[in-house]
């Protein structure tokens, strides 16, 4: 299916793995020009090269910045003052116990996981409403609305995003701009398929057998039992960027696999 989405340009935090890389790769199957960016130069590259090969109709550049540095946004937006998607992928986590988080932590996770994708949304928004069509979204994760309690300074920021998504999207009312939330549950990345091969190292299974495992014994909610693949949020993503998404207008959607066990 066509998305009707060629020759736009898309600015995806965070796109040199996992998540990020994923949109990226399926936005440039529908002909959009990527705009790579992570903190290493090289790295970025890698990934432009990779895009620039398998999809030579299409324009990646090269997007190297430090999003939490104000001065490096503000050059990034000197270089790309205007697009037509925003992906507010960027973000940091890691298992915490609550007494162990100062308030150094707190403040980190804010600026990284929220001011950020606020800087870059406040900045972008105006060019969107102006151009009579944008696309924006936040990636938040099934923590924003079922924390575990095994990370509470990176759920807290999840839950901000939602909200901070809701108010954004009452500025685009009667507008060709949308702007949504994207909520995933447990995703195979990079670092989760390196962590389950740690765990049974020592075990004669294959990685599917070890994943099954994992999610039977950690994750019993979950009911695809398995992580979610990248490629997958990546094509969910496509879709809430495409024309054919214009009513999705300041929601949250879900793809958890089935681990809130709300119906809403």
């Amino acid at each position: 299916m066509d998305m009707g989405l060629k020759n736009k340009t898309a600015l995806v935090t965070g796109s040199t793995k996992g998540i990020g890389k994923a949109i990226a790769i399926e936005l440039a199957k529908e002909g959009v020009h990527v705009l790579i960016n992570g903190r290493n130069y090289e790295e970025v590259e890698r990934i432009l090269n990779e895009i620039k090969s398998d999809f030579p109709a299409t324009s990646p550049q090269n997007a190297t910045a430090d999003l939490v540095d104000i001065e490096q946004r503000e050059a990034l937006f000197e270089k790309f003052p205007s697009i037509d998607i925003l992906v507010n992928n960027m973000g940091i986590y890691e298992i915490m116990q609550y007494e162990n988080i100062d308030d150094n932590t707190w403040e980190k996770y804010f600026r990284t996981n929220v001011l950020t994708a606020n800087g870059l949304s406040k900045y972008y928004l105006p060019h969107m409403l102006k151009n009579k069509y944008g696309r924006m979204i936040f990636i938040a994760s099934e923590e924003a609305v079922m924390p575990s309690g095994l990370m509470p300074q990176y759920g807290m920021t999840k839950s901000m995003l939602l909200s901070l998504s809701k108010s954004l999207s009452k500025l685009t009312i009667g507008t060709e701009v949308t702007i949504n939330t994207i909520m995933p549950g447990p995703t195979l990345s990079e670092n989760v398929y390196q962590i389950i091969e740690s765990m049974y190292s020592d075990e004669d299974m294959t990685f599917a057998e070890k994943e099954k495992r994992f999610m039977t014994t950690n994750l019993p909610q979950s009911e695809i039992q398995r992580f979610i693949k990248p490629s997958e949020i990546g094509r969910l993503a496509t879709f809430v960027c495409s024309p054919y998404a214009s009513a999705f207008k300041g929601s949250p959607i879900r793809m958890d696999g089935g681990m809130v066990p709300t119906i809403f």
